[in-house]
């Protein structure tokens, strides 16, 4: 295993995740070809197609709906919960399924209007290898579900759903007995910071191996359903499109390969990650908008300058039909991205999670567009900005502030989360673990800073710039100093219009409000404290924690 996976001592589950450096560059690098095995074919028995791996994994497909109906390893069943099969969304409906072999691949595909699945199984594998294309937006959002059995797994990871009668919001957040908040959406993880997920008692191991996500949307560091469990059983997500404070629009076309692996309780072999597998033996199955290796083309950059070496950076392609990403080597920035399909993209540097350079570049099938050292603007990044004080960092996340790592896992009621009320004090030291990572109207509004300034600095006026990665219901903080001077009601930026501080998310689209307050607004007694209120306006949410509110990036007073 390598360090940044969890370690496990007899039953227990874990979700691993090694992607952050290798980006999803996809389609790159050798997969041994499949070793021959006894008993390898495929059946009818005149509901299901029924494929044997000649490995240890025998499953089998409707021949009605595509779904899967039964994932049967080691003799072991280990699909269906609630009498739900495996399936797209939550099952197809009629469809056209077919299948071939050829060689040491079968492969099934299903019709279904518009939309195209396939399985794949090659001979000697624990795999079943899928691809989802979507043309359009016949079926609404596009996930597929692996529905596993109850009992087979045990559930100790606290981003995962543990049935409670106990609803606190919508029919998905639950609470339980302790406090603690549970859902489907607490996914703790960004697409960047995965390369599998799944369950291992130790002596078995079930994952699902991501694609590299290059027809969905969001970016890297998009949060979304990753498994859940449940009195019921548990189910593990390739979320393909979701529309859960979804910053862009919905990418069409082909999805895949993302691969269900089973192990004898270890990881995933490395060769079936999105950055390594290759499927050049796909090549000639005929699958609906598949490109292979030779179709695809890389960028290469010689480095990044301007960079501030305390701060990852990560180098993101995207434009309607694609998006990639690769992080940049701390060194000296240098970044390299393969499997990228023909065309122009906008390029943009990430200082963390925070947009700091943008350009183009056009990538041809078969050739590598190498970039020469990319500059970044000093005054792209606001955190080189000279700045009387200072409460966070500009790094495009709530990172730092009060609550915000629990809250890509819990709700904001969870009893773990300390009090979202609460002032702060510049230069008490603890100016950013004290202030809130969320405002609410109804919940927090109305927070005070305290801080004082030298005669010189109160006999000017200052900008004060307030950065926020998303908001629910065109949450915006209005201010007032010393209940003297009040901003105006800034416009709300363009923002996902569903829930996002609720179930896990606080990545949408990074903005800086900015307030020009003029010297008279100061103190002019230097001994005294300046008092900075931060109230949250919005005509729209409802009350409590879906009351318009804001996620925040870092707060500052500039010189």
């Amino acid at each position: 295993m390598s360090a940044s996976e969890s370690s496990s001592v007899g039953r227990r589950t874990f979700v691993l995740g090694a992607a952050a450096a290798a980006g999803s560059a996809a389609l790159a690098g050798p997969l041994a070809p499949a070793a021959s095995a006894a008993g390898f074919g495929w059946s009818d028995d005149g509901s299901d197609y029924v494929v044997d791996t000649g490995a240890n994994l025998v499953f089998k497909v409707s021949k009605t709906n595509g779904d899967l109906t039964s994932l049967v390893y080691k003799g072991t069943e280990y699909q269906g919960y609630g009498g739900k099969n495996s399936h797209v969304e939550s099952g197809l409906g009629t469809s056209a399924v077919t299948i071939a072999q050829s060689g040491s691949t079968i492969l099934i595909s299903v019709a279904y209007g518009t939309l195209r699945h396939y399985y794949a199984a090659r001979s000697g594998e624990n795999n079943v290898y899928l691809w989802t294309n979507k043309a359009d937006t016949s079926v609404s959002a596009t996930r597929y579900i692996v529905r596993v059995k109850a009992g087979l797994f045990l559930n100790d990871e606290p981003d995962s759903y543990t049935y409670t009668t106990s609803t606190i919001e919508a029919s998905d957040v639950f609470a339980k007995s302790d406090g603690q908040t549970r859902s489907k959406h607490y996914s703790k993880l960004r697409v960047i910071d995965y390369d599998y997920i799944g369950w291992t008692t130790g002596s078995v191991g079930l994952w699902i191996v991501r694609s590299n996500h290059e027809k969905a949307s969001g970016g890297p560091f998009y949060r979304s359903l990753l498994r859940h469990q449940s009195a019921d059983g548990g189910g593990l997500y390739e979320i393909l499109y979701y529309g859960e404070n979804q910053t862009e629009d919905q990418r069409f076309g082909l999805q895949g390969p993302y691969v269900i692996a089973f192990t004898d309780g270890g990881a995933p072999s490395s060769s079936l990650y999105h950055a390594n597998l290759t499927t050049s033996w796909a090549d000639s199955l005929g699958i609906s908008g598949y490109v292979g290796a030779s179709g695809r083309g890389r960028v290469a950059g010689v480095g990044i300058s301007g960079r501030n070496t305390a701060y990852a950076y990560t180098v993101g392609l995207a434009n309607s039909a694609a998006q990639y990403w690769g992080s940049a080597r701390a060194s000296d920035g240098y970044f390299s991205i393969a499997g990228v399909l023909p065309g122009t993209y906008t390029l943009t540097v990430f200082k963390g999670e925070l947009a700091v350079y943008t350009g183009s570049v056009t990538v041809s099938a078969g050739a590598t567009t190498t970039l020469n050292t990319l500059t970044i603007p000093s005054s792209n990044d606001p955190g080189n900005a000279t700045a009387i004080w200072r409460i966070g960092d500009w790094n495009g996340t709530p990172s730092g502030f009060k609550n915000a790592d629990l809250m890509t896992y819990a709700h904001p009621s969870d009893v773990r989360a300390a009090s979202w009320t609460g002032n702060v004090v510049i230069g008490s030291g603890s100016e950013t673990s004290a202030f809130p990572a969320y405002l609410w109207k109804d919940v927090n509004s109305g927070l005070l800073v305290y801080f004082k300034l030298t005669a010189a600095q109160a006999a000017a006026a200052h900008t004060l710039r307030i950065g926020v990665t998303t908001a629910y219901a065109n949450g915006r903080p209005q201010i007032t100093v010393n209940d003297t001077w009040t901003s105006a009601i800034p416009s709300p930026p363009t923002q996902p219009s569903t829930r996002s501080l609720t179930v896990g998310s606080y990545r949408g689209n990074n903005y800086t409000f900015t307030y020009s307050i003029p010297a008279s607004a100061w103190l002019t007694d230097t001994s005294q404290y300046n008092v900075l209120k931060i109230n949250v306006v919005s005509g729209s949410g409802t009350t409590g924690y879906l009351s318009a509110g804001t996620a925040i990036d870092a707060i500052d007073l500039l010189a």
